[in-house]
């Protein structure tokens, strides 16, 4: 087998200027797949990161007008959620993992020993943050001890927190929320938000929910009206939104969703409203977005696929055209070499050798010139939906395995044609 191989190379050798064009074909084709698939990956995590933003697969529940009589109630009534709704979510919705009441006060006077602003401050409870992903840069985050003993304390924005100190040290400062002072706590990171339900978190306070209910409750709304309710459903639920979608019989603006009426069923028993009415409640449910770009880009993906499996079997092609030349080359080599007893296994070795090697030495060159193209890329600036060129084992595992493929049916051919010559033929033949 060793003699075999270093046979191969220095034939290789030996014709070096066909050697590098048969090798350019599989260069490029490897190439393409890693990037292409690269690129694919970078705007699928790129994708997910901007949508987690908001928040990790969330839908946000705000009360909406029947349009349905249920229950001797007239149609056209107005549903104000409570915070005992949300309790009652928590309780009996069987597809929920996480609900968290949510009240908002927009244009709040918000001043510190250096400067003044009006923000927004949301009152929040500690299971918010991390659905929510406030991230704390600084400080801490929320606890229990803040809600159950309505503690007078706020975490900032990252611009909101440029306004107010710019670039001194705020924790420990007061901030005075339309005259009531509050302890700054924690400092949340800059976030690359491109959505939102009341602005992006960067410029808004956040403080105990307990706090905000108590000094800034909702005004012209009936006492212990919630803005909104943060509803995270389980895993499973948001795995079997691809099935719910592929089994829809109509439009998708028309399907029912298992998070939204499973939260729908649990608040008509409670304000009276038909279970069926879907404008009774305004869902945003952002895991639905989740899944579209993915399918998006999971289609984008595939085509980036296509396009470099096509260019890498067009390599093999012609390395496979290549090694037949080389054949019909060395026609009267191949009679010699029968004439003094070579075998037809050891002649087919010799040519599948020859070519499953260019294959291979193209194919790690491919993969080499790939990585590095894609670190290069890595370093530039992106846009906040594409992480840069992402390779992943997967990915290259496949590239490899459809390059060994391709280099055995590439090499196998031309291998079994040379091994097939009659000796005599061989010798009488003249190129």
């Amino acid at each position: 087998m060793r003699e075999a191989i270093t046979q191969a190379i220095d034939n290789l050798r030996a014709n070096k200027l066909r050697s590098v064009l048969t090798m350019f074909g599989i260069l490029w084709g490897v190439i393409a797949v890693v990037v292409l698939s690269a690129t694919g990956e970078g705007f699928q995590r790129g994708n997910q990161a901007v949508l987690e933003e908001l928040g990790k697969n969330i839908a946000i529940v705000w009360g909406g007008r029947t349009t349905m009589q249920a229950g001797g109630q007239r149609a056209g009534r107005q549903i104000f959620l409570t915070l005992d709704d949300a309790r009652a979510i928590a309780a009996e919705s069987s597809l929920a993992a996480v609900v968290s009441p949510e009240i908002n006060r927009g244009g709040l006077q918000v001043k510190s020993r250096f400067n003044a602003a009006a923000l927004g401050v949301h009152g929040i409870e500690p299971q918010y943050q991390e659905i929510r992903t406030i991230d704390v840069e600084r400080g801490r985050t929320f606890g229990w001890p803040d809600e159950e003993q309505v503690r007078r304390v706020a975490i900032i924005g990252a611009d909101a927190w440029q306004q107010l100190f710019g670039t001194r040290e705020g924790l420990g400062e007061i901030v005075q929320i339309n005259g009531v002072p509050y302890t700054v706590v924690g400092k949340i990171r800059k976030k690359d938000q491109d959505s939102n339900y009341s602005g992006p978190d960067n410029d808004k306070v956040f403080v105990p929910f307990a706090a905000i209910a108590r000094d800034f409750p909702r005004p012209d709304v009936p006492p212990g009206t919630l803005s909104q309710i943060i509803v995270a459903p389980k895993p499973h639920v948001v795995a079997g939104l691809e099935r719910v979608l592929d089994a829809r019989t109509g439009r998708i603006s028309d399907i029912d969703w298992p998070l939204e009426r499973d939260v729908r069923h649990v608040l008509a028993r409670r304000h009276q409203f038909n279970p069926d009415d879907k404008d009774a409640l305004s869902v945003w449910d952002t895991s639905l977005e989740t899944l579209m770009f993915s399918r998006m880009i999971g289609t984008m993906r595939d085509f980036f696929w296509i396009v470099g499996l096509i260019t890498l079997a067009l390599g093999g092609l012609g390395v496979m055209n290549i090694m037949l030349v080389a054949v019909r080359e060395r026609t009267r080599e191949i009679g010699v070499r029968k004439a003094l007893g070579a075998t037809t296994a050891t002649i087919q070795r010799q040519f599948f050798l020859e070519g499953f090697f260019l294959t291979i030495l193209s194919g790690g060159l491919g993969f080499a010139l790939a990585a590095g193209l894609c670190t290069l890329v890595n370093q530039l600036p992106m846009p906040s939906r594409f992480q840069g060129l992402v390779m992943t084992w997967p990915s290259g595992a496949l590239a490899l395995g459809v390059l060994v493929l391709i280099g055995v049916v590439t090499s196998t051919y031309p291998a079994r044609r040379a091994s097939l010559l009659p000796p005599v033929e061989a010798l009488r033949f003249d190129a």
